[in-house]
């Protein structure tokens, strides 16, 4: 699988009469954009031929349905209103595009070092981020949407699974709603585990379907941590970090593990 290959193969399963498809050659991008609304995504090619050489066909049909899912809401028209049980926070890197295409601001709250915070509007398999243009048009202030998204988030379950290796526990979150990595802001749900841990309590949420807590009771835990970290941040489609926080008195701090040495940094420093 390389590149073209690729791209002809997403063209042939996206095409519809009302689509068109720009290539980037420079970037090694593919833009696909609706004609009647010029709006549209644009999928970056060598991150899906590196997964689909992991994943095979899994990882096209995954970029498939998301793609299709984010083209069927562009153009629509939304709105906040009547639908505060369907908006929610959801964390991304702080890499992730500060802009919607149209290059209207996202509502984005800073989180850590490595991560922010934005909103979502829940609409059933997809979800659309809540820009500025759209709180400004429905009179919403960000305080109103922040309060809204907390009291949502807490009410999203908390089941973990549980892993033991090499005498460290560690607590698996993978509920695939699309707002697993986003528990990392639910603060009783870090309190308890805090609690149940015996060592020091590490969060990691290396992509957006997934948030991983350790109990690091030995050295080897933390080396067993940044294989698994790296492994889920390189296989999740919406990846956000590989490092982890150490999280102790409410706070995250990220870790950087090398070989059987780890360090915390501070955000401030």
């Amino acid at each position: 699988m390389d590149s073209k290959k690729l791209r002809r193969i997403l063209e042939e399963r996206l095409k519809q009469s009302h689509r068109s498809f720009t290539f980037d050659r420079e970037r090694d991008e593919l833009r696909i954009e609706n004609e009647q609304s010029g709006k549209g995504i644009t999928i970056s090619l060598p991150g899906i031929v590196a997964k689909w050489h992991e994943k095979k066909e899994k990882a096209i049909d995954e970029v498939i349905y998301y793609a299709e899912e984010a083209l069927s809401v562009m153009g629509a028209d939304h709105s906040l209103s009547a639908q505060e049980k369907n908006i929610f926070p959801v964390i991304r890197s702080t890499s992730f595009p500060k802009e919607a295409a149209e290059e209207v601001p996202f509502f984005i709250d800073e989180h850590t070092a490595e991560t922010n915070i934005y909103y979502a509007l829940d609409l059933g398999k997809t979800y659309r981020l809540i820009d500025e243009q759209m709180m400004k048009k429905e009179g919403w202030t960000k305080e109103h949407i922040r309060e809204i998204a907390q009291f949502n988030l807490r009410s999203l379950k908390t089941d973990v699974k549980t892993d033991e290796v090499a005498g460290n526990k560690f607590y698996f979150l993978n509920t695939n709603d699309g707002y697993d990595a986003s528990r990392i802001l639910n603060d009783k749900f870090l309190k308890d585990m805090f609690e149940r841990a015996e060592g020091e309590m590490t969060v990691s949420v290396p992509h957006g379907d997934v948030l991983i807590v350790g109990d690091i009771r030995n050295e080897t835990g933390y080396d067993v941590l940044a294989q698994m970290t790296m492994s889920f941040f390189t296989s999740g489609h919406v990846p956000i970090t590989a490092l982890s926080f150490l999280y102790e008195e409410g706070k995250l701090e990220p870790i950087f593990i090398m070989a059987k040495n780890r360090t915390v940094g501070r955000e401030d420093e």
